[in-house]
């Protein structure tokens, strides 16, 4: 099953090749209460199964992909994931290494559409192609062989950065500028996954292949990564997490690679979807990067 959201409408997606953009045409039916939302759908989602087996025969009409939105609003919490790929472990120099999940968060505010453009902050902007995962079942203190039961699925996601006011150690604040959380282009639910943990994954800048890699190289499986989380918060229906992305990011290329206006991002997962996000601007010429850098070398707060 695809869920997606159209005009704010919660609709299902004919299955479809993967690779769409926003001049595709799609196939969808909108869906009607008590689930006419996304929000409403991930807040129940064993209930909407169970209303779709009693839902009259849905009618399909032709969408354009363009207005598909991001099939997750208003999720209550965004976890991310860091050095969670073993090839990514070795670009940093850290190859054969085991570190705890580096967890930090994306704020709500930052969630934006499959095909909305990216507005670049800063002059150093980086891209991470990432599987999201989306929670449908409330998970608290679970064990890592019940994880993916607590999952409704999973969309494609862009983890995106700028590098510089990451540097000046503010992680969260450096992933959460707006529309820095591309997902979509809907939600796949994990039954339909050709296997759940080795899906491919590729990032496009410019049409070349700038990521490529599996989910299978991850450090953490997810089962893992959601038993880790729930140790330390519950997990609620409709909350997302980013899971960490493999090689290939500009940060650590030489020469480093970051976005520019005009630039477009491709991001795809074989099974689950792509997105197509163009960078617009002008960039603030560096203004946060220099801002933070400054803020960075003062004596630090006692409190």
């Amino acid at each position: 099953m695809r869920i997606g959201r159209v005009d704010d409408r919660a609709v299902l997606v004919k299955p479809t090749d993967d690779r769409i953009d926003a001049a595709s045409t799609v196939q969808v039916a909108y869906l009607s209460e008590p689930f006419g939302t996304t929000t409403a759908i991930f807040a129940d989602f064993a209930a909407f199964r169970r209303f779709l087996a009693t839902e009259p025969e849905l009618r399909y009409v032709p969408t354009a992909a363009s207005r598909l939105q991001a099939p997750v609003p208003l999720p209550g919490q965004v976890f991310g994931v860091g050095l969670n790929y073993t090839d990514h472990l070795a670009e940093i120099g850290r190859a054969g290494t085991r570190p705890l999940p580096m967890t930090f968060t994306k704020f709500p505010s930052s969630i934006t559409g499959p095909f909305d453009p990216i507005t670049l902050p800063t002059d150093s902007v980086d891209y991470e192609v990432e599987l999201v995962l989306v929670i449908g079942r409330h998970a608290d203190r679970i064990a890592a062989e019940d994880a993916w039961d607590h999952v409704a699925g999973v969309t494609v996601g862009q983890d995106l950065s700028a590098r510089g006011v990451q540097q000046a150690q503010q992680l969260s604040l450096s992933k959460s500028f707006r529309g820095f959380a591309p997902i979509g282009p809907w939600v796949v639910t994990s039954d339909e996954l050709p296997d759940r943990d080795a899906l491919p994954m590729t990032c496009w800048l410019n049409g070349e292949v700038v990521q490529k890699g599996t989910t299978a190289d991850m450090v953490h499986n997810v089962a893992e990564l959601l038993a880790f989380l729930s140790t330390v918060t519950a997990l609620r229906p409709g909350d997302l997490v980013f899971t960490g992305t493999c090689a290939g990011v500009g940060f650590f290329r030489t020469p480093q690679l970051f976005l520019r206006p005009g630039d477009v991002v491709r991001s795809e997962i074989a099974g689950v979807g792509s997105l197509v996000n163009p960078c617009v601007a002008p960039s603030a010429s560096g203004a946060y990067d220099q801002a933070f850098a400054a803020l960075a070398v003062r004596p630090p707060l006692t409190s």
